[in-house]
C-alpha cells in the first residue's frame, strides 16, 4: 500500500515542500531514502514507540520511507509527525483523507507534540502551495499562525490528530491578528541613555550613526562607558515595521531561538558575540547550516566589545557582509545565503593594558605594543566603519550629577526624523534606505559640500594626513549629519564634525591621544 503525507524543509530561509511517500509490502526491513540526517533517520524509532505507547500494533512487514525530493538534504525532527500519520494509514490502522494538509512536529515516545524550529517559514510556504491547513504542535501554532490566509491547527498529541483527521474531535485553527499584535507587543526598549552621565560627545556619535545606519567603534579605556552606551543603541533606532519584523522572527525561528508563545519579535534585535567566538558561529553555516551571530542581528546591532581580542580571521569573514548586507555560505554539501543587513558597532582599548592617554592612569605598553595591538584590525575592515569616536573616563563631577541624561525617546524623535528625509530621497532606488548605503554615484549627487564644507575637507585631508578612504565616509557622514539638521546642503559645519569622526584614520592613528 503506497501513502503519501506533506512536510517541508528548511533551508537557510528557503523552504521546499517535502512529499513523504510510505510504502508497505511483506517482509521485516525498513528503508528510510531522500537523504535524511541522523535526526530524521532517529525519528523511526520515536515513531514506533509511540505508536505502540498509543495502543497501535507495528506490523511487521517491509516498510520504505521516501522524502521527496530526494536530491535535498533533510535535517530535524519535524518529520515524526508525517512518517507516524503515513505508517498508520498504510498499515490499516486508520483510514482518513490525508490530502490537502502539512504536517511537522517531534513526536515524544508517548505520542505528545514537541515544539520544532523555522515553524513560520514552514508556514509561509503552506500559504504559498495553498494547503488547506497546517498541523503543528500546540507550542508552535501562535507562531505559524502569523501567517493570514491560512488555517493553522496546533496539536498536544499524535493521537488528538488522528481524532481531528478522522472527524471525532473538533479543534478550532489558531488565529493571530498579525498586525494588532504587533503594534500590542511593541514596548519601550529596557535600557535608556538617560541612565548615561556625561559623554555628550559620545552620545552624539552614536545619534549620528543611528540616524544614517553607520557603524561605529568606540576607543577608550577601560571604565569609561563604552558597552554601556553600545547596548542602548536599539533604544534610538527607529522602531521595527511589520515587515522587518517577519524577516528578523523567521531567521530567528530558524535558530531555535525564539521564545515559545512568541508570534514576532518586535525590538530590534542586539547581539554582543564573545570573543572567543568561532567563523562558523558568526557567519553561520555548519554540519546542519545555522544562523550565524550577524544574520540574527540582521535589523538590528551587532557589538563586538574588545574588538582586537577577536580572532583576526574571524574578523576579516565580516567585510563581505557588511557591505553587501548578506552571507552566502557554500560547501560540499549545500549552499545557502542568509540575510544580515545589521549595524556594527565595536569598542576597544587603546593599547593592551588600556590605559593609554588616561590622564587618571599610567599606561605600561611600549610604543611597539600599542602598534601592534592597534594593527590586529585591518584597513579593510576598518573602511567599512563611518565613525571612530574617542572616549574619555567621565569625571566626577558629572558622574555626581543627580538629574538624568536626555531620554532616548528625545534622541529617537530626531533620528527618525532624519530617517524619513532619507527614505524619500532613496525611494526610488532599490537597495538603499539610509545615508550608509549610498553609492559613490549618489555621494556625488547628495552628498556634495559646498565651497566652505569643500575647503574645509581638502584642508583636513592634507593636514591631518587622512587617508582616501576617509573621504567618501566623511561626506555619507556629513551627509546624515545635515539631514539632522533638517539642511538640504551639506555645509562646512557639518563636514567639520564629520571630519572628527575619522581620528582613526590619520596617518598617525596609533599615536593617537585621548
Amino acid at each position: 500500500m503506497l501513502v503519501k503525507t506533506y512536510s517541508a524543509v528548511v533551508n537557510g530561509l528557503d523552504v521546499t515542500t517535502v512529499t513523504i511517500e510510505v510504502s508497505t509490502t511483506p517482509g521485516s526491513q525498513f528503508h528510510l531514502t531522500g537523504l535524511g540526517d541522523e535526526a530524521v533517520r532517529e525519528g523511526r524509532n520515536r515513531v514506533i514507540a509511540a505508536m505502540e505507547n498509543n495502543g497501535y500494533e507495528f506490523p511487521i512487514m517491509d516498510i520504505t520511507i521516501n522524502m521527496a525530493p530526494a536530491d535535498i538534504r533533510k535535517a530535524g525532527t519535524g518529520f515524526d509527525l508525517p512518517f507516524a500519520l503515513g505508517l498508520l494509514q498504510a498499515t490499516g490502522n486508520m483510514s482518513v483523507n490525508l490530502d490537502g494538509y502539512m504536517f511537522v512536529g517531534e513526536l515524544s515516545l508517548d505520542g505528545s507534540l514537541l515544539p520544532v524550529k523555522g515553524i513560520l517559514p514552514i508556514s509561509i510556504q503552506a500559504r504559498k502551495e495553498q494547503f488547506k491547513g497546517l498541523i503543528v504542535p500546540k507550542a508552535n501554532a501562535r507562531e505559524a499562525a502569523v501567517v493570514n490566509r491560512l488555517k493553522v491547527y496546533g496539536m498536544d498529541s499524535m493521537a488528538q490528530v488522528v481524532r481531528f483527521l478522522k472527524g471525532e474531535e473538533q479543534v478550532e485553527p489558531t488565529i493571530v491578528d498579525t498586525r494588532r499584535e504587533f503594534y500590542e507587543q511593541q514596548s519601550d526598549y529596557p535600557l535608556d541613555y538617560s541612565d548615561v552621565r556625561g559623554q555628550e560627545s559620545v552620545k552624539r556619535a552614536l545619534e549620528v550613526a543611528a540616524a544614517g545606519g553607520h557603524n561605529l567603534i568606540m576607543v577608550g579605556p577601560p571604565g569609561s562607558g563604552k558597552s554601556m552606551m553600545a547596548k542602548r543603541l536599539p533604544s534610538i533606532l527607529p522602531p521595527l515595521t511589520l515587515s522587518e519584523s517577519l524577516e528578523t522572527t523567521q531567521i530567528h525561528s530558524v535558530a531555535g531561538i525564539l521564545k515559545q508563545g512568541t508570534s514576532l519579535i518586535t525590538q530590534r534585535p542586539f547581539r554582543a558575540p564573545h570573543h572567543t567566538i568561532s567563523e562558523v558561529a558568526l557567519v553561520g553555516g555548519g554540519v546542519n547550516p545555522m544562523p550565524g551571530e550577524i544574520s540574527m542581528a540582521h535589523n538590528g546591532v551587532l557589538f563586538c566589545d574588545e574588538l582586537p581580542e577577536f580572532n583576526k580571521h574571524t574578523l576579516e569573514v565580516l567585510r563581505q557582509p557588511l557591505e553587501d548586507h548578506q552571507i552566502n555560505i557554500s560547501r560540499a554539501k549545500y549552499s545557502i545565503t542568509y540575510p544580515c543587513n545589521f549595524m556594527f558597532v565595536a569598542s576597544m582599548n587603546p593599547c593592551p593594558c588600556g590605559y593609554y592617554g588616561d590622564p587618571t592612569h599610567h599606561c605600561v605598553c611600549t610604543p611597539t605594543q600599542r602598534q601592534r595591538y592597534l594593527n590586529k584590525i585591518s584597513g579593510p575592515l576598518l573602511d567599512r566603519i563611518d565613525i571612530q569616536c574617542e572616549i574619555s573616563p567621565v569625571p566626577f563631577k558629572d558622574l555626581s550629577k543627580l538629574e538624568p541624561g536626555e531620554p532616548s525617546s528625545a534622541i529617537r524623535e530626531r533620528v527618525m526624523r532624519a530617517r524619513a528625509l532619507q527614505t524619500e530621497r532613496y525611494k526610488d532606488v532599490r537597495g538603499v534606505h539610509c545615508n550608509a548605503q549610498m553609492t559613490e554615484r549618489m555621494i556625488h549627487q547628495y552628498a556634495e559640500p559646498d565651497e566652505e564644507g569643500f575647503e574645509r575637507l581638502r584642508d583636513a585631508m592634507e593636514r591631518l594626513s587622512l587617508s582616501a578612504r576617509a573621504y567618501s565616509r566623511i561626506l555619507k557622514v556629513a551627509r546624515t549629519i545635515a539631514d539632522l539638521a533638517a539642511s538640504p546642503t551639506v555645509r562646512a559645519e557639518h563636514i567639520g564634525e564629520a571630519i572628527s569622526y575619522r581620528k582613526l584614520d590619520r596617518a598617525d592613528w596609533a599615536e593617537l591621544v585621548l
